[in-house]
């Protein structure tokens, strides 16, 4: 895209919304503004799903692109990536279904493990379901984690220990969602891996190791957004067979999943190789998130990185209707709302 593109683009970044996780998105989506108004964007304007007049500016016209910061319920399950398609705009990131199988762990694991990617062993309830405490120990272990299947940031997350904690902890789970996944502690090095769509193909950046902070038994939501520089080692320092292994695996589950532009996957290195825990289309941005850490140790610019973001949602929208024949040729990012609308029809 050129300079001159880029000055006549108008750009809305999504931040906020109605998840737990609103004040993180509300934060990456600050970062993400300065990101793109740095690469030369000549309108950059964050706009809150949560205010009432959400859908007529989204169906006014008045942008070329969005760019979703919005992560959890709302965000990142496919729900908003609906609304901007009903409403014609294109946006950066995955698709519906993408994010909506990625937001669902326990449907991301079953195409996980179809595309060959190893995961914890694991069984799902739904609220209100009669759970055996014991069967479930018997069958998964002691050491177990007990999450919400659709959530993020660690929000009703537990780390399990005995039968005894398991009900009060799929409870809380339950309260951010009702499906809840209890999944066996592994044990082993945790890392994240991100994936970058770049020009030339689909790339790992570095592997970054999650560093086990004192009196926190996992990465909570308490060691998620402190000084990176004391919970992320850049690279990992783990086995070089381990490191090319997880950067594979991210590539992979990104694919498996359909996503599209970025993703990161996170993962724990046991002493059999990495197992994947979950895939995140719309990773945190904010000054402390994993993912901009990454695209910085990668010698990257995140401006330039958030820039190509918009490019392929600019690209692959223009693909999707110049396969119409009532769309012209000529097309430019402008007319894109009023003409995705027709093309849908």
């Amino acid at each position: 895209m050129t300079e001159k593109a880029r000055e006549s683009m108008r750009v809305v970044v999504l931040a906020g919304g109605i998840s737990d996780e609103r004040e993180i998105s509300l934060n990456s989506g600050k970062n993400v503004c300065a990101a793109l108004t740095e690469a030369g964007f000549g309108t950059v304007e964050m706009l809150d799903p949560a205010a009432g007049d959400f859908i007529d500016r989204l169906r006014g016209g008045a942008y070329d692109v969005a760019f979703p910061a919005l992560h959890g319920k709302g965000g990142e399950d496919g729900q908003i990536q609906s609304v901007l398609e009903f409403c014609g705009v294109p946006y950066t990131g995955s698709g519906v279904i993408a994010s909506a199988c990625a937001a669902d762990k326990a449907v991301s694991k079953a195409l996980y493990q179809h595309a060959g990617i190893p995961v914890a062993r694991d069984m799902v309830f739904e609220r209100g379901e009669g759970v055996d405490a014991k069967a479930v120990v018997a069958e998964l272990g002691s050491e177990l984690f007990v999450k919400p299947a659709v959530n993020g940031s660690s929000y009703g997350v537990s780390c399990v220990h005995s039968a005894a904690e398991l009900m009060p902890a799929i409870e809380r789970a339950a309260e951010h969602g009702g499906k809840v996944l209890v999944e066996q502690r592994l044990v082993g090095t945790e890392i994240t891996v991100g994936v970058y769509d770049a020009p030339d193909a689909l790339r790992a950046l570095p592997v970054v190791e999650i560093r086990q902070q004192e009196n926190a038994e996992f990465y909570d939501l308490n060691v998620k957004y402190i000084d990176p520089a004391e919970v992320h080692r850049i690279p990992a320092q783990i086995a070089p067979e381990d490191y090319a292994r997880a950067q594979e695996l991210a590539c992979r589950a990104h694919e498996a999943l359909g996503c599209t532009g970025f993703s990161r996957s996170d993962f724990i290195v046991t002493s059999e190789g990495p197992v994947i825990l979950e895939t995140n289309t719309t990773p945190g941005m904010t000054d402390t998130s994993l993912y901009p850490d990454e695209v910085r140790h990668a010698g990257l610019a995140f401006s330039e990185v958030c820039a190509r973001l918009i490019e392929l949602a600019l690209d692959g929208t223009r693909a999707h209707l110049l396969s119409d024949p009532r769309v012209p040729a000529d097309l430019t990012p402008s007319r894109y709302p009023q003409l995705w609308g027709q093309a849908c029809r």
